[in-house]
């Protein structure tokens, strides 16, 4: 969601003037000749979206693990690096083509991609199986990270090969387990998986149907929160946030996460007040979360602070 977020939420990162690496050795810049390279050499997709020139966690990253010999050596066998690079410096732009500015726009849109460093671990097709990104510890510690990662493939492939032998919805069941070991956010690229789950499903057994009607909403919301935002609607935005709640009744997390939207509508016209009251809703529904702990803090400091600065703001 492009909206202002509150500073507790907001992915920190510092800037520097420097290219992290922008398409090094052993790194490809062109997706689709990654993609058949891969498929020729039986390989999965690691897939870096990084900002070269300004991104200072993007540069740690390469700095502590890409660029060391035990990395390049452990991945070699397993996977083609992709490098798509989003820099920021007039310098760095210029060596760009146009063709590349255009695909890594195009590919920054398919995939969701709202922060840096972003890594994508997809197989040959481009179908993510894994998300990552920054990691302590170096080359070995990542290396390992990435084995952990790869559990995930070897359940959807397990699931996704049961299936190929069942029928109806047998079938449509083992599908959709294997879509379950997927990242949330990047199951609906698996095309061919849900519409055959769909033609074997029709009564929506396994909830795809109704899943991914939500995240089609979901996508919705977000551009019309976008065009509200723009035209200075933030009433309209809230709105669009609560007919959202009303008509899907998420619950736990993910409710907290459309909530949070609100508080950063709220946040973006200092409405510190109405913040305070969507904090409380969040926290209600579990204190324990991610986003119960960290807006508990929040509320209980930053958010006192920001108040009284406008109060005093106000009296001037």
């Amino acid at each position: 969601m492009r909206l202002k977020k509150p500073l507790l939420l907001a992915a920190t990162a510092f800037l520097t003037t420097t290219a992290a690496r922008a398409g090094g050795e052993g790194w490809m810049t062109d997706f689709e000749a990654a993609k058949k390279k891969a498929a020729a050499e039986g390989k999965d997709l690691f897939v870096d979206f990084t900002g070269s020139d300004w991104c200072g966690w993007c540069k740690r990253l390469n700095q502590e693990v890409f660029q060391h010999e035990p990395f390049q050596k452990g991945v070699a066998d397993k996977y083609v690096l992709v490098e798509l690079d989003y820099p920021r410096m007039p310098e760095t732009l210029a060596k760009q083509s146009d063709e590349i500015k255009a695909q890594n726009a195009k590919l920054q849109q398919t995939y969701q991609i709202q922060g840096f460093p972003t890594i994508l671990i997809t197989d040959a097709e481009g179908r993510p199986y894994a998300k990552t990104g920054y990691r302590e510890g170096g080359p070995e510690a990542y290396l390992t990270h990435l084995a952990e990662l790869q559990e995930n493939k070897k359940n959807r492939d397990t699931a996704f090969a049961k299936a190929e032998s069942q029928k109806g919805l047998e079938k449509a069941a083992a599908l959709f387990a294997g879509l379950q070991s997927v990242p949330e956010d990047y199951r609906g690229l698996y095309h061919s998986v849900i519409e055959t789950i769909k033609a074997n499903d029709p009564d929506d057994t396994t909830g795809l149907i109704a899943a991914t009607e939500q995240q089609e909403a979901m996508i919705e919301l977000e551009r019309q929160l976008q065009n509200a935002m723009r035209g200075g609607d933030s009433e309209q935005a809230v709105k669009l946030v609560d007919d959202f709640v009303k008509k899907y009744e998420p619950a736990g997390e993910e409710k907290q996460k459309l909530l949070a939207i609100k508080l950063n509508i709220h946040y973006s016209k200092d409405n510190f007040d109405s913040m305070e009251k969507v904090i409380d809703e969040i926290i209600a529904i579990d204190p324990d979360s991610r986003y119960g702990k960290q807006l508990t803090g929040f509320k209980e400091g930053q958010l006192q602070e920001l108040k009284k600065k406008k109060a005093a703001q106000e009296k001037e």
